[in-house]
């Protein structure tokens, strides 16, 4: 693995779990600004706005800058503004994310764009039946992400895409994914470092949508064994560039 100059961060399972830091996080967050290393977080988290997320963050500890983190939902409104534009969007989600959905129009019904973001418990029969009706009418789907299930102190929890497959099933349709693993969402982190793919790392705990779709865009890859990592993740032709056992152990990494 060449020695990376820049780090691309996932936050949930790598730094935080439930919103609490992970053994050593806050000290290897600290050592890569000590060094001068850049790095930036790029995140599928759609529940919290960038201001909302550093916030969050800082109260664990962290000292991080909203325009240090690249979310879903800001990605999403970019997407959006530039190939729906005007276009009325029916948006699935938890938390205050329309602000960072900026210039994005959101309705209740008649939605000619559904948008599917980490809803839990907003996920409800109601709301997926209209969401499924407005796809049969001839709206487009766009999601923020496609996980389908992330590590919360309960445990595994189901996340967006496991809905997301059921109305792409239901209604004979394709999601456009806005965040992790597209390749666009890398290619903005890369854009925020001022780097090419070379030079960075990708450390995530989502092997597929984290560590795979980094190596895609030409990304090294680095898992971590914290968040929602299991032994069989290493299983069959998957292949990270380097395992490491926690965030804690970024610094191995620039030995």
């Amino acid at each position: 693995m060449v020695t990376p100059e820049g780090f691309l961060l996932d936050v949930d399972g790598v730094i935080v779990e439930s919103w609490q830091p992970l053994p050593g996080a806050l000290e290897a967050i600290s050592d890569l600004r000590s060094r001068g290393i850049p790095f930036r977080f790029i995140t599928n988290t759609t529940a919290k706005t960038r201001r909302e997320l550093a916030g969050t963050l800082a109260s664990a500890g962290f000292e991080i800058r909203p325009a240090e983190i690249l979310t879903a939902p800001s990605a999403t409104a970019a997407y959006l503004r530039a190939n729906h534009p005007g276009k009325k969007c029916f948006l699935i989600a938890k938390g205050d994310v329309d602000e960072d959905l900026d210039g994005v129009e959101l309705v209740g019904d008649g939605g000619e764009v559904v948008v599917i973001g980490g809803a839990e418990e907003n996920f409800t029969y109601d709301n997926l039946n209209r969401a499924f009706r407005m796809l049969m009418d001839g709206a487009a789907l766009v999601s923020m992400h496609r996980n389908m299930y992330w590590k919360t102190q309960e445990g595994l929890t189901l996340d967006a895409g496991a809905f997301l497959a059921g109305l792409e099933q239901a209604a004979g349709v394709e999601a456009v994914v806005v965040g992790k693993p597209s390749p666009e969402f890398f290619r903005a982190g890369l854009s925020e470092l001022g780097m090419h793919p070379e030079q960075v790392a990708m450390v995530g705990d989502d092997v597929r949508n984290d560590v795979l779709a980094a190596q895609d865009a030409g990304i090294q890859g680095v898992l971590v064994r914290t968040g929602k990592f299991r032994p069989t993740d290493l299983e069959g032709e998957v292949r990270p560039d380097r395992v490491i056992d926690s965030i804690a152990s970024i610094g191995d990494l620039l030995a």
